[in-house]
């Protein structure tokens, strides 16, 4: 693992030192005992705080690409609260850092939303946060805003009551999720230099503990025809026709896909269809397919290839082209850093001792067991778990399905309990509760 006297990269920027007089007052250690239900009352008693953090991070828009903005909010956040290093990787990733333990944990939360869609279908301003019937409503109060400012006020309380001694801790407010899920961690990975042990993730989880999530490719198929003049298509090759035969037998191959007792099923959907002709007076040259598939435990990215392939040879086209498609979009810094659009299954393990620790602190917390989980869409965990094999798992505040919805709102107390479980994970790891 790295440590935290790891030198920052050439391409990142260090934002604020332990030096910095911007501190907020009270940070001693307590005598007293620490006990789960301190940790409990001080998230409470910071409550209105957060509600406050995630208010400023809702009404900055952060849309994949154009998180500048929202990451100074970041940054001014972690300065008020002390931690020991900020800084600002090449791709626009914030990492702030508590400790300098030889372990190496992380929290991680993207901070880039989707777009708000239709306005009329939202009854308020999505970017106007507005705290109403015990929730904050505005777009990414759970996707996934409400994570980030609950894993940072968590890294409060653990400086505040001296929750940490073992551990270098990262907190990664993350780019660019909603449209290349897991790119952000392989940049951290692969060129930040940082290799944590274990890696949370604060997507929304209802408050519930999730340790797996099925894994997803873009697949494109591509069949070529031949053109001619629209009042004589006997003359030509219609390639719609010949991709119109492959989207029925894509239709069929989703109901042979491999299931997964907890993940569920594999499936493949097509979400788009292009074609290309000299004119809409011509018969189309070629036409594609988009594909979106999602992958159970034991898929991978060779056989859902294969299968797709197959699909293809029984519409009669085998010699369809199929691929994996390509992200190289710019970060806001103007990075570009090319992945193939394939991001794999991971599942934890039920008897990892990470997840054991989690069960303990969630326990010890609320006074009942959690309900341990996955996931039904894909989170930056296909990088740390899927890709690297880094424990992982998740809570986060806020329900899933009003993840990309209008009216999305989080309820406020899930605020203070995600902010008292991530710093009760710390404490129990550290072995201090």
């Amino acid at each position: 693992t790295s440590g935290a006297s790891t030198p920052a990269p050439a391409n990142s920027q260090r934002i604020y030192g332990k030096d910095s007089e911007k501190k907020e007052p009270g940070q001693k250690k307590p005598a007293a005992k620490i006990t789960f239900e301190a940790i409990r009352q001080r998230a409470k008693a910071m409550e209105a705080d957060t509600v406050r953090f995630l208010s400023d991070l809702v009404r900055t828009q952060s849309f994949s690409s154009k998180e500048r903005a929202v990451i100074a909010v970041v940054q001014r956040q972690m300065e008020r609260i002390g931690f020991d290093e900020i800084r600002i990787d090449g791709l626009g990733n914030i990492i702030g850092r508590l400790g300098n333990g030889p372990r190496v944990i992380a929290f991680d939360g993207h901070v880039d939303t989707v777009y708000p869609g239709d306005l009329s279908q939202w009854s308020h301003d999505p970017f106007q946060p507005k705290v109403e019937a015990g929730k904050i409503w505005g777009r990414g109060t759970v996707d996934q805003k409400g994570g980030v400012a609950t894993m940072i006020h968590a890294a409060r309380i653990i400086k505040e009551l001296g929750l940490n001694d073992q551990f270098t801790i990262y907190f990664t407010g993350t780019v660019m999720e909603e449209d290349c899920d897991g790119l952000c961690w392989q940049y951290i990975l692969n060129e930040d230099g940082i290799l944590p042990e274990l890696v949370v993730i604060t997507e929304p989880t209802n408050l519930n503990i999730y340790r797996g999530h099925r894994g997803r490719m873009e697949i494109r198929v591509e069949v070529k025809g031949r053109s001619c003049h629209g009042s004589a298509p006997e003359r030509g090759d219609n390639a719609i026709y010949k991709i119109a035969r492959i989207a029925l037998e894509i239709e069929k191959l989703n109901t042979r896909l491999r299931d997964d007792p907890f993940l569920g099923k594999g499936t493949v959907t097509i979400s788009e269809v292009r074609s290309s002709s000299p004119s809409l007076c011509a018969v189309a040259d070629v036409a594609g397919l988009h594909l979106d598939r999602r992958l159970t435990f034991g898929e991978t990215k060779e056989s859902a290839l294969a299968e797709v392939q197959d699909a293809a040879g029984r519409a009669g086209y085998p010699d369809a082209r199929v691929f994996v498609l390509t992200y190289e979009e710019a970060a806001y810094t103007g990075k570009v850093y090319p992945t193939e659009k394939y991001y794999p299954t991971w599942v934890l393990e039920e008897k990892s001792p990470y997840l054991q620790n989690a069960i303990d602190a969630y326990a010890g917390l609320f006074g009942k067991p959690p309900l341990v989980d996955k996931w039904t869409f894909s989170t930056n965990a296909i990088a740390t778990a899927g890709m690297k094999g880094i424990p992982s798992f998740g809570l986060g505040p806020g329900n899933e399905v009003y993840a990309h919805a209008a009216n999305e709102a989080c309820p406020i107390e899930h605020l203070s309990a995600a902010v008292a479980f991530y710093a009760a994970l710390v404490a129990r790891l550290n072995g201090k509760v």
